[in-house]
């Protein structure tokens, strides 16, 4: 039984990288997809699509081994619009590498999009 299937998702992501594989399999949910688009707009992992099995689906992950580390961020802490720099100094390793996925009220996306906007949420995780 699964508990966290975003920190599934990394974990799966991360080891398949570590491995050297070209592509890997990953459960699916909405929250899920999203993770995976904005990953694939910053050239972090190709393509991807979606299979159905009959028991909530999974998605196929091409793999472009340029992560180094990702993980969810536990517990998902609020942010404020003026916050980021803090978190980006606890989970990244410098400034400009890699990014921050955060749950606002627009949507999900990364912290430098919040920030043109001028608004906070959840943190979700991080990659680089």
């Amino acid at each position: 039984m699964r508990q966290d299937i975003v920190a599934d998702m990394f974990c799966i992501i991360k080891n398949a990288e570590n491995k050297g594989k070209s592509e890997c399999i990953t459960p699916a949910s909405k929250l899920i997809k999203n993770v995976l688009q904005i990953m694939k707009k910053h050239g972090y992992i190709g393509d991807f699509e979606y299979i159905e099995d009959g028991r909530g689906g999974k998605f196929r992950v091409k793999l472009l081994k340029k992560i180094n580390d990702a993980n969810v961020i536990k517990p998902r802490f609020s942010v404020k619009k003026d916050e980021f720099i803090k978190f980006e100094k606890r989970y990244l390793p410098a400034v400009g590498i890699g990014l921050l996925i955060v749950s606002t009220s627009k949507g999900l996306m990364d912290q430098n999009q919040a920030k043109k906007e001028g608004i906070g949420g959840k943190l979700i995780g991080y990659v680089y």
